[in-house]
């Protein structure tokens, strides 16, 4: 009898197993269908357009594909989406595509206007790099973090956001922590350790300054750029108020001291990271669903638009933090949730939204942008999560 239940335990298993690979193997599929509807409406929209200078999608505008040239801060995020597609499939034509659209980007290596470097050049080159070990990317991946780390400010701690701002004198927003990954790889890649110092300070400071008792995250921290470690105010620039939780800023936030466990071993960003993950999963206002309203404070909530960009990111990281965290289960749980919730039921129909992969994502409420529309972004992270869930399953490293 203990032969036969256990025989039929197995057997339960292997078919339970299957059928997942079954599912997952259908929704890539559709993923690839999509992505090739996307592949049609961007050389659709060039040749319209006559202006060759745009090279990515960003989201859906009045109901059109909107694209955007090099220098806007979504650039990257699909060509790291052909980069995901290409690690799932192994198929030789989605890393042709990676490839050409990667090289579009490039050139950002030197741009010296923006903290998002990270996001251009690592989502796109880095992806692409950690696949191929292509040694241009890796030449791409260091001159990115020498440009990026003259946004650095000694006296503040922090590398700063934007430029020419008359609302704050040097910002720093918690996006910031996801550019981070780009100095650490570039210290492993050059053996140059001041890209890996300048990251930890940048993570310090903002571990000390952007978050409430209750590890919650502001979005913008001002400084003082005379005097050392004096924060002049504390704001909000997409999220419903100064003192609410903007849901893709705690996003940010998780990954981001996340990441900077993985990089430097060091204990307090992993508790960091664990409450971030608390604040989110315990919050009495997020969805069953678990993907998240844009904001955590939202005045109408259940009314208020949904941010899918968050649900994403949050779930990639939650992956990660399930492979250092005493919490491994719960983390995977939810990770699982929100991956489910959001392929079931956020997931665009092939042919649908001119080929975006998630429908319902929210840029920024406040300024009545990129509200309830498809995002690039999501689309990337999404993805993200998919391969690290899976390389969890075949027990793979995930880098």
């Amino acid at each position: 009898m203990i032969k036969r239940n256990f025989l039929a335990a197995v057997i339960f298993l292997f078919v339970a197993l299957n059928t997942e690979a079954q599912k997952m193997k259908k929704v890539v599929t559709q993923l690839e269908q999509q992505t090739q509807v996307m592949l049609a409406q961007i050389a659709d929209r060039r040749a319209a357009s006559g202006n060759m200078s745009l090279v990515s999608p960003r989201t859906l505008e009045n109901g059109e594909l909107k694209l955007v040239p090099a220098k806007d801060w979504t650039s990257g995020f699909f060509p790291g989406q052909l980069w995901l597609l290409y690690e799932l499939t192994n198929k030789s034509v989605w890393k042709i595509q990676a490839e050409a659209f990667t090289k579009n980007i490039e050139s950002q290596q030197y741009d010296l206007t923006t903290h998002d470097l990270g996001f251009k050049i690592y989502c796109s080159v880095g992806t692409g790099y950690q696949l191929t070990k292509d040694e241009t990317y890796k030449r791409v991946i260091i001159q990115a973090a020498k440009t990026l780390a003259k946004r650095f400010n000694v006296v503040t701690g922090t590398i700063r956001s934007w430029d020419n701002t008359r609302r704050w004198t040097y910002p720093t927003i918690i996006d910031n922590m996801m550019n981070l990954e780009l100095l650490f790889e570039a210290t492993k890649l050059s053996g140059d350790s001041s890209f890996y110092k300048i990251a930890v300070i940048h993570a310090n400071t903002t571990m000390k300054n952007h978050f409430r008792k209750d590890f919650s995250s502001y979005h913008v921290v001002d400084y003082d750029t005379i005097n050392a470690g004096i924060v002049l105010k504390k704001t909000t620039h997409q999220g419903y108020a100064d003192e609410s939780a903007w849901a893709r800023g705690q996003a940010w936030a998780l990954y981001g001291f996340t990441l900077c466990y993985r990089e430097t071993k060091d204990p307090a960003y992993l508790k960091q990271a664990e409450n971030v993950a608390g604040y989110i999963l315990n919050n009495p206002n997020l969805a069953a669903d678990l993907v998240p309203y844009w904001d955590f404070n939202a005045p109408s909530i259940p009314d208020e638009p949904r941010d899918v960009s968050a649900a994403a990111i949050i779930a990639s990281a939650l992956y990660e933090l399930s492979l250092y965290s005493g919490n491994k289960k719960i983390y995977l749980a939810k990770a699982g949730r929100m991956m489910s919730s959001i392929t079931n039921h956020y997931r665009a129909s092939v042919g649908e939204a001119k080929g975006f992969l998630l429908l319902h994502s929210t840029g920024s409420k406040p300024a009545n942008s990129e509200v309830d529309v498809p995002l690039s972004y999501a689309d990337y992270y999404y993805l993200e999560a998919l391969v690290r869930s899976k390389r969890i399953k075949e027990k793979r490293s995930i880098f």
